[in-house]
């Protein structure tokens, strides 16, 4: 009873509070964020109401599994931007960008940090520098596709913004393993040269053989069905079913046999979209299905962000480093790379903005960062205080660099006009209504089987 209580207020308190900051023009998911930390453990959980938003910080972590959820729903979506059509337009760009901007931003993170280990090499050493570097990398694809969701973003912006974002989460996990695997080294001594190399190909590789043998499939099972709820049905299962086996993981000697979800979900929504004929009518119908998701995986993202990392100034120090370096490093790379690829004037100066979100494949990377031991504390709270920071802010830049590049206009005066009068045309139908029915029906006017003449 206590976990639906919660769910229903964490949905409803989000859904309010996109009402409260309406006339801020906020976007919905830094409503939904600030809902989730409202009723999280450091704001009405103190209360210690059970059901009234989440007591404890085991009470959100119990919720994984809707991060989950939610997340894979998110690759699938994502994974439709890699139309072959599309892809023949832009595949070169997006390579190219989505590569250069994210090692910029690893490589400025760890240089900065570096700098503040020669400084205060008490305070954090050089595997955390690195770690955080590679963090660094990641973006948050769920923050950047609900902006373009909501505000139904199109343009060059866009069609470059979704695949980035996409390819970023893989480039991400290359680098992150690389170099989380030379810190494990450096912090216990033992060279697993093997392991540090083979793991993230490993993983890269059959992440995207799964997804696109459960795309094949997938394909091919929808042939059997001709009602679109069937359909529909069967995709949404599919995501479910692709989640989970992406979860398996198994040790074969010094390597590590497993499977990324956002990697393996996104390839089963590229296959899938380029496969199967009625891909697109099926995605609209499934992005329709999963806002309430959505909605609920940002109030519990927002509930889990721990307030208690400002309390520790070197964290708080280390942390504005971080953001500060890594926006300039997602700006500078998606700027100067664009511009080599020949993109317009427009998309060189907002694209970097769109990057700047940054949270689920994060915190799933520092997760990992606990297997350093006490470090990993450090690096914990660095990514948290971040991801804080970026994804109250993030979606308003990501929102405002979209409307600056074109992607993001503003209805015509008209259509307002025309909408606005139709309001008030039903206002007055209703009023109208409203004052016939309460009229008193006529004295003497009753035929014999007891009916009013007038009323028929």
């Amino acid at each position: 009873m206590n976990t639906l209580l919660s769910l229903s207020i964490a949905i409803l308190a989000g859904l309010m509070m996109t009402r409260v900051f309406k006339p801020l023009r906020l976007p919905s998911v830094t409503s939904y964020l600030i809902a989730g930390v409202l009723v999280g453990p450091f704001v009405l959980g103190r209360l210690g109401v059970p059901g009234l938003g989440f007591t404890t910080e085991t009470d959100v972590d119990n919720l994984s599994l809707v991060s989950d959820v939610a997340l894979a729903f998110i690759a699938f979506s994502i994974g439709s931007e890699f139309r072959l059509s599309e892809l023949k337009k832009t595949g070169k760009q997006t390579l190219v960008i989505g590569v250069v901007q994210a090692l910029t931003a690893a490589a400025l993170v760890t240089g900065a940090l570096l700098a503040l280990h020669a400084f205060f090499p008490e305070k954090i050493s050089v595997p955390q520098c690195l770690t955080l570097g590679a963090i660094a990398t990641a973006t948050a694809p769920a923050a950047t596709l609900m902006v373009v969701r909501e505000y139904k973003a199109k343009g060059e912006l866009t069609s470059l913004l979704l695949p980035i974002v996409a390819l970023d989460d893989a480039v991400g996990l290359v680098v992150f393993a690389i170099l989380f695997g030379i810190s494990k080294t450096i912090s216990t001594g033992h060279t697993e040269l093997i392991a540090v190399i083979l793991n993230p190909l490993i993983e890269i590789i059959l992440s995207l053989g799964l997804g696109a043998l459960m795309g094949w499939i997938l394909t091919q099972i929808e042939k059997m069905f001709h009602s679109n709820t069937n359909r529909l049905n069967m995709t949404i299962a599919f995501v479910f079913l692709t989640a989970a086996l992406s979860m398996m993981e198994f040790e074969i000697g010094p390597v590590t046999i497993g499977f990324s979800s956002l990697l393996t979900c996104m390839m089963l929504g590229t296959v899938f979209c380029n496969c199967c004929p009625l891909s697109a009518d099926l995605m609209a119908a499934s992005d329709k299905w999963t806002s309430p998701l959505l909605a609920l995986f940002f109030v519990v993202s927002g509930a889990g962000l721990e307030l208690s990392v400002f309390t520790d100034w070197f964290v708080v120090l280390i942390g504005i480093v971080y953001i500060v370096t890594r926006c300039l490093g997602k700006y500078f790379g998606a700027r100067e790379s664009a511009r080599m690829m020949h993109c317009s004037k427009s998309v060189q100066k907002n694209l970097g903005i769109t990057l700047f979100p940054q949270a689920g494949v994060a915190l799933g990377m520092c997760a990992l960062a606990m297997e350093i031991g006490p470090e990993g504390n450090l690096i914990r709270n660095i990514t948290l205080f971040a991801i804080l920071i970026y994804e109250l802010i993030g979606p308003v830049m990501t929102r405002d660099a979209l409307t600056r590049a074109g992607d993001i206009t503003e209805k015509p005066e008209s259509v307002k006009n025309r909408r606005a009068n139709r309001l008030l045309e039903l206002a007055r139908l209703k009023k109208a209504e409203s004052a016939v029915g309460d009229e008193k029906t006529p004295a003497g006017n009753e035929n014999a089987d007891g009916t009013n003449e007038d009323m028929k």
